[in-house]
């Protein structure tokens, strides 16, 4: 009894506060999710107008984060800053395990296989060796910087934590203006595959270094992320064949279970990516080759009812998680405590990490084209266009606030530096980047070409390509490419017999043409 005593006066000692009343934490969290909602409309109908005018200087993603840091600037100074902030603060768990996952399933499951895995050498270069080298010299430069006295100084393994962290390139807002101008598919399949597995080198990199190991040798860290990278590539692709088994033999393609069907088929995604993050592996790798598996041989194992429904449902999610983690992240970005004092360190960092990414680019360019026939090198033009393209955005983000618990003090000068430097990427390079893309003649008319999810034609793969008809007009049309023999044979004689129903129906002419008109 006396120990309840003493709880009880404690608890009505001054200086603690008493507990919040329930009434008012659910007026909150009712009051937070109306701000959300609101925010998806008001950036989805902002963005559509924008796009109906055929202003690019703004892309949806860019509308988002403009959204998301102005409603967030006005709730930072309301009287309800307090209980709507923890409704919007940005939880690293919740970015990587529900908004990552639908937006990089959606792009291998639209992504056309062929022009992405005929350029998967130059994708691992890139990814690999370009990310190493990228995240080494924007740390090194920084380092050096710190030295001259130019900009705050950092030791040198925080330089390089912050060289790795800044490395990751966010596909979204590039990938959006790519499909709708319509690049050329070697070009985002470079750029995409690029900015997909470089996170996965990101993160090991800044993981090694924020460890108490960081000494070791760095050729440990590219042979832990070729481990890491070939395992979720097979976990992908394990769950990929696993699911298109399933949907062959388990006889759910029938009307009335269609719905079961649909909704299994939506779960094996989950399954790949958080199968793959329990065993410590890449769920960003992993639920990427499941896409591109499921789309290859499962999808043609669903019922006609299904197969119209599971691309609209999975474009739906990917266009939801995109819009939302930009609107979050603006928010956020408002309401955190940031370093502003320290102007130099960011104006210094944005000009090492361009110069970085142009070692980055040109030198794995120069070392891929070495090894290609000189009909098929990496043209200069989209050199320029890679360069360009490395935006930075939300696992930059996510990175640097792991950052402030990693290293005490000089945790909040990345944050802030990093902060800036998604809003200046994402903002005034990502407005321009349409204009840059125009000018090296890499876009065409995206109206004149197939949609995302109709790259595939028969069993032959489609991309795009640019002729010149008049000056100052380019047209987009389509050329087939030449597929790999070995795997054409074996993926015809042994992989599709085996994981595809017998019974399916080729896709004609008829069949794309309905499919194309279904996409407009």
């Amino acid at each position: 009894m006396p120990a309840m005593s003493g709880l009880k006066v404690s608890a009505s000692a001054p200086g603690i506060l008493p507990p919040p009343d329930p009434g008012e934490e659910q007026q909150a969290a009712g009051l937070g999710i109306l701000l959300q909602i609101s925010m998806l409309i008001l950036s989805f109908l902002v963005g559509h107008l924008l796009r109906r005018r055929k202003f690019y200087y703004l892309p949806e993603a860019s509308v988002s984060l403009l959204i998301g840091l102005i409603v967030g600037g006005i709730a930072n100074i309301s009287n309800k800053q307090t209980n709507i902030r923890g409704w919007f603060n940005f939880h690293e768990e919740f970015f990587f395990l529900f908004l990552l996952p639908p937006i990089i399933f959606q792009s291998g499951f639209s992504l056309a296989p062929e022009p992405f895995f005929s350029n998967f050498g130059a994708i691992i270069t890139l990814a690999i060796f370009g990310t190493f080298i990228a995240s080494v010299v924007t740390g090194v430069l920084v380092y050096l910087g710190g030295v001259a006295y130019l900009m705050y100084q950092l030791p040198l393994v925080e330089c390089l934590m912050f060289g790795a962290l800044i490395s990751a390139t966010d596909p979204v807002t590039v990938l959006s203006i790519f499909q709708e101008l319509g690049t050329d598919v070697n070009l985002y399949a470079l750029v995409f595959g690029e900015s997909v597995l470089n996170d996965a080198m990101a993160i090991s990199l800044y993981r090694t270094m924020s460890s108490k190991s960081s000494g070791q040798n760095l050729i440990l860290v590219i042979l832990k992320f070729l481990e890491t990278f070939f395992g979720s590539m097979s976990s992908g692709v394990g769950v990929g064949f696993i699911s298109a088994l399933l949907f062959k033999y388990a006889g759910l393609d029938i009307d009335n279970l269609h719905n079961l069907e649909s909704c299994l088929f939506a779960l094996f995604p989950y399954l790949s990516y958080m199968l793959a993050e329990g065993l410590g592996l890449s769920g960003i790798v992993s639920i990427l080759f499941t896409g591109i598996v499921m789309k290859r041989y499962t999808f043609s194992n669903l019922s006609r009812i299904s197969q119209q429904l599971t691309p609209y449902f999975f474009h739906l999610l990917s266009s939801l998680a995109e819009t939302f983690l930009f609107i979050y992240m603006g928010f956020d970005i408002t309401m955190e405590q940031h370093s502003w004092s320290h102007v130099g360190f960011i104006f210094f960092s944005i000009l090492f990490i361009g110069v970085a990414r142009a070692v980055h680019v040109f030198s794995c360019s120069y070392l891929i084209n070495m090894a290609r026939p000189v009909d098929s090198q990496i043209p200069v033009r989209h050199q320029k266009a890679l360069w360009y393209s490395g935006l930075r955005g939300a696992m930059a983000f996510a990175l640097a606030l792991q950052s402030v618990h990693d290293l005490n003090g000089h945790g909040e000068i990345i944050s802030t530096a990093t902060t800036a430097i998604i809003v200046i990427t994402v903002l005034l390079i990502g407005g321009s980047t349409g204009k840059m893309l125009e000018s090296l003649k890499v876009v065409g008319d995206s109206h004149n070409g197939l949609c995302e999810d109709n790259f595939e034609a028969s069993n032959n793969f489609l991309g795009e390509s640019y002729v010149e008809t008049s000056p100052g007009h380019i047209r987009l049309k389509l050329k087939e490419f030449q597929s790999n023999a070995s795997f054409t044979a074996l993926d015809r004689n042994y992989l599709s017999p085996f994981f595809k129903s017998q019974n399916e129906v080729p896709v004609g002419p008829e069949t794309s043409r309905s499919a194309f008109q279904l996409c407009q």
